[in-house]
């Protein structure tokens, strides 16, 4: 290149930088996003959400304000004012952001959806492992898998016998002795695996028998079954046969114990390689349908809660969604009286309950202007004036929903980090906390619900961790009301019960365990479900949630380590809410079911619904209530005959379930 060629290139102007677009300025947001719209995280993990917020050019803006919101599942997780997801628990979790323009202008809003699933399977539990099988002879095995932190799985599970002409074992799990030796047997979900080994022994059995050979029971009452093996003239023991039914309709568990639903004539095999023994039972309807007689109300104009009944019989106590309760004079319960009321700075009073001896009360605080929540201690000196005394906040300021006051200490939940504190209230003026416990749970999915306690244990339910039993002064875990110790936990699939709702009502619906009460050997656990997707109903449904769901689980505790589901209930136009048991009935308040009255009498195994166990229903709606002619029932106490039901609706029922001889066809 020549020197003059050099000048020139060097004299032209010179290029101007690459274009790159100003910065937007402040402008009205016409659109919001989030990123990502869709994601997927486990149990305890989070993901940060970025919402970006775009002007009428769809240019993305800078300096707007993100508001963020978890709606839906509100315990299957939450979100940060970052916009940090934490998993709480399995479900789907809504996620909005509002964006707002430092300009000002009408906000905009974004949604993201966040699966929360399970954690990877962690356990199996193989039921039952045999030891010891025969040759031909067959065993269906169960195998569930469940994460670390004790939530149910849906892995598939695989089955491999290390010596299958020995031992095999099918893909559903029926193992079968082929030749006498000894096997392995292998169940695999995911990276959880459970391994047993199994003794196959030559077939001595020439007879087996079954006990009684008959039977007639009503539908709903269990048999049970003795089965025997001999070799000859000489008893084999501990050897168990496959149970099956002609017809179906019932149901035997594996140790032989047999349920009918509804009334008909039965065959229960018991099958041992070539040989089965059979029983004939014959099943006739339960018929405990009972009326029911409306003996008197009282109309409230707040909406109803809780009911207690005093120690004395003659005074009851109505909460209400409100800021106060009623003191209500019960002596006749044809022409109850209201006598007093007391008003503290609460949104909701839910839960009152009396000491043992009836001197004091506490009831609950949700909603207080001030945030001082907690609980009021009450004295009831006089039970148809009662007066405050004191309150316990300092812990509790994000709310108490319930309580139970048992032998000088108050159990309640902390609607904030969803943990029990035990209260001190010997000394009722000076309250003063003892203890707290919590289940691991992140407090993103962690909700306390309602606690029972008898006997020196408490039954916590436990939302998504479903039912938690304490040792707190029991003895048998070195528990006490200051150290309380946990004994078990049963936990079962919320979101698999209750896919239909979700279907019905999309996703990141309100599921969980709401209540318990211990009676005998049982545990009765209750589920409160809503879609998430509130809409009005024939029966009223509860204020601003739309018709309840929900199941009754039966729970037998006979081993305390070890709880098991052995029957449930669900009514069908309704939910379980609060129950009350008294000796063999139970009664509960079925949200727009109203009132259901239930035989629980004997062992209980099976669909209590299916076999007729209805021995009343009442309907607690009525025209002048706030929602005319929509029942609302929240729960039942029973006492000397009377069963005293408060209504959202329509305030408190007292109704008398009659004597069998007025049965009418």
């Amino acid at each position: 290149m020549t020197l003059l060629a050099l000048l020139a290139l060097v004299q032209q102007p010179a290029l101007p930088p690459p274009s790159t677009p100003p910065p937007a300025r402040a402008s009205l947001v016409v659109r919001a996003a989030i990123e990502p719209e869709e994601a997927a995280i486990l149990v305890g993990d989070s993901i940060r959400l970025k919402a970006t917020a775009f002007d009428s050019t769809g240019r993305p803006l800078t300096g707007v304000t993100v508001s963020w919101f978890a709606t839906g599942g509100r315990f299957e997780g939450a979100v940060d004012s970052t916009g940090q997801v934490i998993g709480g628990s399995t479900g789907t979790l809504t996620v909005t952001a509002l964006v707002r323009s430092a300009s000002g202008g009408r906000a905009q809003t974004a949604l993201a959806r966040v699966t929360i699933l399970p954690q990877p399977a962690a356990r199996l539990e193989v039921s039952p492992e045999p030891r010891r099988l025969y040759v031909g002879q067959s065993r269906v095995l169960t195998a569930l898998p469940y994460a670390a932190n004790g939530d149910a799985r849906h892995d598939e599970v695989g089955w491999r016998s290390d010596q299958p002409t020995i031992l095999s074992v099918s893909a559903d799990g029926r193992v079968t002795g082929r030749r006498p030796g000894r096997a392995a047997v292998t169940a695999t979900a995911g990276r959880a695996s459970r391994r047993f080994e199994c003794t196959v022994l030559a077939n001595p059995i020439t007879e087996i028998r079954l006990r009684p050979a008959s039977a007639t029971v009503r539908a709903g009452e269990v048999v049970r079954f003795q089965f025997e093996a001999r070799a000859g003239s000489q008893a084999v023991a501990d050897v168990m046969p496959e149970w099956s039914l002609a017809p179906g309709g019932g149901l035997v568990d594996p140790d032989g114990g047999f349920v009918a639903e509804t009334p008909g004539t039965y065959r229960v095999l018991a099958s041992l390689a070539d040989r089965t023994a059979e029983a004939v039972v014959t099943v006739t309807p339960r018929d405990v349908r009972r009326p029911t007689t409306l003996v008197g109300r009282v109309p409230i104009k707040l909406q109803a809660a809780e009911f207690w009944l005093h120690p004395d019989g003659r005074h009851g106590y109505l909460t209400t969604i409100g800021d106060r309760i009623y003191a209500i004079d019960v002596s006749d319960p044809a022409r109850p009286t209201i006598t007093d009321s007391v008003m503290v700075d609460a949104r909701v009073i839910n839960d009152l309950m009396t000491t043992e001896d009836g001197r004091y009360g506490v009831l609950t605080r949700e909603g207080a202007s001030n945030r001082k929540n907690g609980i009021v201690i009450l004295s009831f000196e006089d039970p148809a004036h009662p007066r405050p005394i004191a309150e316990f906040t300092e812990t509790v300021t994000g709310g108490v929903h319930s309580a139970f006051v048992y032998q000088g200490y108050v159990y309640l939940t902390d609607d904030a980090t969803g943990s029990m504190r035990v209260i001190d209230i010997r000394d009722a003026a000076h309250p003063r906390q003892v203890a707290r416990w919590e289940t691991p749970r992140s407090p993103a999915g962690r909700m306390l619900h309602d606690i029972d306690v008898k006997d020196g244990l408490a039954y916590l339910s436990y939302w998504n961790d479903g039912l938690v039993i304490l040792d707190v002064g029991k003895g048998i875990r070195g528990g006490s009301p200051e150290n309380p110790r946990l004994v078990s936990q049963f936990k079962y699939d919320l979101n698999a019960l209750y896919r239909e709702v979700e279907l019905e009502g999309g996703p990141g619906f309100i599921r969980g365990t709401h209540t318990a009460w211990r009676a005998g050997r049982y545990v009765f656990l209750g589920d409160e479900v809503f879609s998430a997707s509130p809409r009005p109903t024939a029966g009223g449904g509860v204020v601003g949630l739309g018709r309840a769901y929900g199941r009754l689980h039966v729970v037998d505790v006979t081993d305390l380590a070890h709880p098991r589901e052995v029957a449930w209930y669900e009514p069908k136009d309704g939910g379980s809410h609060n129950v009350w048991v008294a000796g063999d009935t139970l009664y509960l308040g079925d949200y727009q079911g109203g009132l259901r009255v239930l035989d629980i009498s004997g062992e209980l195994r099976g669909d209590l619904l299916q076999q007729g166990r209805e021995i009343a229903h009442v309907v607690t709606g009525d025209q002048q209530g706030q929602t005319p002619n929509a029942p609302n029932a929240w729960g039942a106490i029973y006492r000397d005959g009377h069963i005293y039901v408060p209504d959202i609706n329509s305030g408190l029922w007292i109704v008398k379930v009659d004597g069998k001889s007025g049965l009418t066809p």
